[in-house]
Formats: structure tokens, sequence, C-alpha cells
């Protein structure tokens, strides 16, 4: 390496365990499972944990959903279920992918309730309480989304069969909004009709059909109970409208590199972003190992041929874009701007967080931000700031 090389350097990293950082504040996350509460109105109000609570750790949220006065929760395995258990005694849990065999040990000693999608579940569930006591379950209806649940005819025949068990006996009815994100879309009104016909022939028993957004659809999609999820984890649940949840996750990473380039350089793989001007570069410890997709690049991607820019961090400050492709370990950002000097190796830069919406972020990426919530990597350093009581 040569000397001139060597003098576009600005500083060496600074040593340190922590190369990608995220900051969860959980008193934003209870406050935002407060918010979606209130606008549930008379309905009682879950909270959806599955995927390790959307990325953020299963442990803390639920003790501070737990604490907000959460009682009821989903998450998508009872794997998940057992490892909630403990952290929720007195919770009670749904498990959405429902109960298969071999799987019947860890509902019944972890008190899980499963959601019956099928016939096929249904057989399982009724074969495993055969030799018990009454066990609850729930029964999910499949209003159009055409994945879970049983269809709205098959659903209603159950519910008059004279042959059906009277060991089942549902705890709730439920089903899933496919378009709530857009409150415009026919699809809501559809939906919601199928799901008044096919809960009306299980009378007494609760229902549950809004995620975050069929909450935000008002008090006709509420039924007896809500289940929010991305919303109380600071994600925009509407497309086009302003998010009114607060931010619970900040992203960061440290910058390792600092270096000017001249115009007409290249940077990064592909050498598909070209300067044109000479350019100060902050190389960060970041990259799609992290979950920071690769997608969220300045060039060198398909998704930006369409004309859409890329990525941006927040630093000292400003908004600072990507350039050039972001790579496994590594992103580059184009300090040009900022004063000479002001960043440095060792600086923390904001991928998402109370500067950079997460959803704006998850827009550059071409994806939603429940994507980039749960792609998040285990190299983080999770710093946890927790709730006032």
């Amino acid at each position: 390496m040569n000397k001139n090389h060597l003098d576009r350097r600005h500083a060496l990293p600074i040593a340190g365990e922590d190369h990608a950082r995220l900051t969860i504040d959980l008193g934003a996350l209870a406050s935002n499972w407060r918010s979606m509460s209130r606008r549930s109105g008379a309905a009682r109000t879950a909270a959806v944990l599955k995927a390790n609570a959307y990325g953020i750790g299963l442990e803390s949220a639920a003790r501070t959903l737990f604490a907000a006065g959460a009682r009821d929760f989903f998450v998508a395995s009872p794997a998940e279920g057992a490892t909630l258990r403990p952290i929720v005694p007195d919770g009670r849990i749904f498990v959405l992918s429902g109960m298969w065999a071999g799987s019947e040990r860890l509902f019944f000693e972890n008190d899980l309730v499963p959601v019956i999608s099928s016939e096929e579940q249904l057989a399982i569930f009724m074969a495993a309480i055969a030799d018990r006591s009454d066990h609850p379950c729930a029964l999910q209806i499949d209003t159009g989304m055409n994945r879970l649940g049983l269809t709205v005819a098959d659903a209603t025949a159950l519910a008059t069969d004279p042959a059906r068990p009277a060991s089942f006996s549902p705890v709730l009815v439920m089903s899933h909004l496919a378009c709530a994100d857009d409150p415009a879309h026919s699809m809501n009104r559809t939906q919601l009709d199928l799901f008044r016909l096919a809960t009306a022939a299980f009378d007494g028993i609760d229902a549950s059909l809004a995620n975050s957004a069929g909450i935000f659809l008002g008090e006709d999609y509420h039924f007896d109970l809500t289940r929010p999820g991305i919303s109380l984890y600071g994600g925009a649940a509407v497309n086009d409208v302003p998010n009114p949840m607060k931010p619970v996750v900040t992203a960061e990473a440290r910058i390792l590199l600092v270096r000017d380039a001249n115009a007409g350089e290249t940077v990064s793989y592909g050498a598909s972003a070209v300067l044109m001007r000479d350019t100060r570069i902050a190389i960060a410890a970041i990259g799609y190992a992290d979950g920071y997709l690769r997608s969220l690049s300045g060039t060198g991607v398909p998704l930006r041929q369409t004309g859409l820019s890329g990525a941006s961090g927040f630093l000292h400050g400003q908004r600072v874009p990507v350039i050039g492709r972001i790579t496994m370990d590594l992103s580059h950002f184009d300090v040009t701007d900022l004063p000479k000097g002001a960043v440095r190796a060792g600086d923390f830069i904001e991928l998402f967080g109370p500067n950079i919406a997460i959803e704006d972020v998850a827009r550059a990426s071409g994806t939603i931000d429940y994507e980039l919530l749960t792609s998040l990597g285990a190299r983080y350093h999770r710093n946890y700031v927790e709730a006032e009581r």
C-alpha cells in the first residue's frame, strides 16, 4: 500500500466489542400497546409476539406488554409458546400454527391454545384430548386470504353438526384480514361480511378479526379481541398515512473507516457506483448478514434500476446516502456534505430510528418494515431502555 493511499485515510477503527447495536425503547413499546388498546374501544387487546417479538427479543417484549396490561398473546409455533409461558404465567397464549402430531405435550404442559385451521388439525386435537379433561382451542376461518383456516361453509357446518363432540368448544373464532393496510380496498368489507356470517354460527364465543391495520379500520372490525403486531413495534400499519406509533427500535452501526476518493473512481462490488465528485466515504460495519438488505444499495442491484434512490443513514444531524452495493458486512455512506473532520472512525451511524423512520428504509429496499425487523441479525448488541412503571 503506497503512502499517498494511506494519507487519504483519516483514522483507524476504535476498539470496541460492538460494531452494530439496537436500542429498544420498551417505554415506547408499552405506549404503543396502550394506544392500540384505546383504539380498540370495548374490545380486549392482545399482543402478537411471534418471530422473537418481531426481532426485538421475546422476553423483554413480553414482560413489558404484560406489565402494560396485555393478557392475550399470539405466537407462531408451540416452541415459541413454551418459551413465552414462564414469562407470562397468567397470560393466555394462542399458537397460530395449530396442533400437529408430536406437539401435543408442549400444548398440555404449557397450557397453550392451538388455533385449529383445518379438518386434519381438528382430528389431531380431538384425539389428543380424548383421554384428558377439556383443553381450550381457537378456530380459524378463512374469509378470503386462501391461507390458513376452514372455509366459511365448513366452519358453519361444523358449528351446526349434531355429531360435533361436546368437548370441542373453542374459546375464540378468528380470521385474518388481507388488505387492511389499504382502507379503501373492497376486500375489507367482503371479509367482514363473511366473518360476521361465520361467527353468527358460534354464538357466545369470542371473535377476533383485526390485526394492527384492522384496528384502524374502526369499530366494525374490532369484535371481542384485537391482535396488534407491527404497530406495537413502531411500524406503519396503514399505507400512505402518517404513522402515529412511537419508534421502538433504533439500529446503529460503527464507522470503521473514513476515506477520501476522487471523482471518477468507483465504490464497492461491480464498480456500479461511479463518483461524480471528490467524495468522503464512511464505511460502516453493517451489511446484509445483519438484515441491512442488499436492496438498500445505492446502485448495482435490480431495484435501483427503477430510478429509486437507496437508503440513507443519519449522522451528526444530517442524512447521508448509501453509495454502491451493500455487502455482507459493510456499507458505504457519502459523508462529503458534513464538515470535514466531523465524521471519525468509531462514530455510530443511525440506520433507522427516531431520525429515519423504519417504514422509509423499508420503502427504499422495496419491502416492508415487518421484514426489516424480523431480519435483524444476531450480531447486534441489544440495549433495552426500560419502561417506567
